[in-house]
C-alpha cells in the first residue's frame, strides 16, 4: 500500500506493548502518536517504539491521524471511541465495545452519521487456530453442527494482576473480560446467535488481593463472577457456555463443536494458534494441519486499514463486536428475568482469510 495511514494510540498500558510492536510488522500503516492519562506512560512508550508523546487533545486535533486505536480501560471505551468519531476519526478499540450495549449503540450511531468506521478486538479468530477451525467445519469434517461447549474458568486476576480492582468493577468479570474472545469465535465458526439463556451469580462480596503490587487490598465485587448458560445459534447450533472467576481448578476444554458426522476441538480463542483437532465415528482425535499463518494482535486494524483503502467491509467490525456485546450482557439479562433473552441484532460471518496469504497481509 503505496499511502500508509497515520494512527494513534491511546492508553499505554500493558497490552498496549503488544499493539506497538506488532505494528513494526506491517507496511500498511505508522503509529505517529501516543496518548495516555499518564504522560510519563506516554513518553516512554514515544521513546521505545519511535513515535510522539500528545495528550488526547493533540492527538484528535491532528489532521494527519485517520484512526485512533483506543487501548483504555472497558469502562473509558465508549467515551474515548465518541470523542474519536466527532473528531472525524475511525475508531478501533480494545475489548469490550462497551460495558452496556445502550451506551455502546452511541458509537454505533454516531459512526453511521458521520460515515466512519469502527472495529473492536479481539482479532484472535483471524489467527490461525480460528480460521483453520472455520474452515475445517465449513468443509464439513463433523456435518451439521448441534452443540457444543465453551468454558473458561479459573479463579479471578487478583493473584497476579497489579491492579485487579477493575475487573470486579462494572465493565469487568470473567464474560466481558474473557467472554469477547470466546462469543468471537462461535459467531465466527457457527454464524450470528438467535438467543441466550443464563444463569448468573457470585461467589465472593469481597476480593483480597495477594498480588505484590497490592498485597492486601480489599475488593469490593460489584458484577456476577460465574456465569452459564446456553446460546443458541441461527443454525440451531446450542453452545454450553461457563465464564467463572470462582473455580480454583477444573479439566474442561476451551471450545469443542458436536456435529452430525464428528467432532471438533477449537483451540484456546484467547491465542492466534493453536491445535484443532477432529474426531469422527471411525478415527480417535486427529491434527488438523492449520492452513493460515499465525499473526498476532494488530492484524484487525491491519485488516481495518486495508478495507477503510479498498472499500470492502473489515472483519473485526462494529457490528460484529456489538453483536457479541449484546450476547455476553444477555446473560446477565436471562438470569434476572428467568426467561431466555432474544438476540435483535442480525449479522453475518465475518469474510474469512483466503488461503494463501503471507503472515501480516490481509486482502486488500
Amino acid at each position: 500500500m503505496k499511502d500508509k495511514m497515520k494512527i494513534g494510540i491511546v492508553g499505554c498500558g500493558s497490552i498496549s506493548h503488544a499493539y506497538f510492536g506488532c505494528a513494526q510488522n506491517t507496511d500498511v500503516l505508522e503509529i505517529k502518536s501516543c496518548a495516555d492519562i499518564r504522560m510519563d506512560a506516554a513518553k516512554s512508550a514515544a521513546e521505545r517504539y519511535g513515535c510522539q508523546a500528545v495528550t488526547i487533545d493533540e492527538m484528535l486535533a491532528d489532521p494527519e491521524i485517520e484512526l485512533v486505536v483506543n487501548l483504555t480501560i472497558p469502562r473509558a471505551h465508549v467515551e474515548v471511541g465518541l470523542r474519536t468519531l466527532e473528531a472525524g476519526k475511525h475508531h478501533y478499540s480494545e475489548k469490550p465495545m462497551g460495558v452496556s450495549t445502550e451506551e455502546a449503540y452511541k458509537l454505533v450511531e454516531l459512526a453511521k452519521k458521520k460515515g466512519l468506521r469502527i472495529g473492536c478486538a479481539p482479532d484472535t479468530f483471524l489467527g490461525a487456530g480460528g480460521q483453520t477451525a472455520r474452515k475445517t467445519l465449513d468443509e464439513g469434517a463433523i456435518g451439521r453442527p448441534i452443540a457444543g461447549t465453551a468454558f473458561m474458568c479459573g479463579h479471578g486476576h487478583e493473584s497476579w494482576h497489579p491492579n485487579p480492582a477493575f475487573y470486579y468493577d462494572l465493565g469487568g468479570g470473567p464474560m466481558l473480560d474473557m467472554g469477547p474472545y470466546y462469543v468471537t469465535a462461535l459467531v465466527n465458526i457457527l454464524g450470528p446467535v438467535k438467543r441466550v439463556a443464563g444463569i448468573t451469580t457470585k461467589a465472593f462480596e469481597e476480593r483480597i488481593a495477594t498480588s505484590q503490587a497490592v498485597m492486601g487490598l480489599h475488593i469490593p465485587v460489584k458484577i456476577n463472577t460465574h456465569l452459564t448458560g446456553s446460546i443458541e445459534f441461527i443454525n440451531s447450533a446450542i453452545i454450553t457456555m461457563i465464564m467463572s472467576f470462582d473455580m480454583w481448578r477444573h479439566n474442561l476444554p476451551c471450545i469443542e463443536i458436536y456435529g452430525t458426522e464428528g467432532s471438533m476441538k477449537v483451540p484456546d480463542p484467547n491465542g492466534f494458534g493453536g491445535s484443532v483437532m477432529v474426531s469422527t465415528p471411525k478415527d480417535n482425535w486427529t491434527d488438523i494441519p492449520l492452513a493460515f499463518p499465525n499473526n498476532a494482535r494488530m492484524i484487525g486494524v491491519i485488516d481495518m486499514v486495508c478495507a477503510i483503502r479498498s472499500g470492502r467491509q473489515h472483519r473485526v467490525s462494529g457490528d460484529l463486536a456489538y453483536h457479541v456485546l449484546e450476547i455476553m450482557t444477555a446473560f446477565d439479562k436471562s438470569s434476572q428475568s428467568g426467561q431466555h433473552v432474544e438476540i435483535k441484532t442480525k449479522i453475518e460471518r465475518p469474510a474469512p482469510f483466503p488461503q494463501g496469504l503471507e503472515e501480516w497481509k490481509v486482502d486488500l
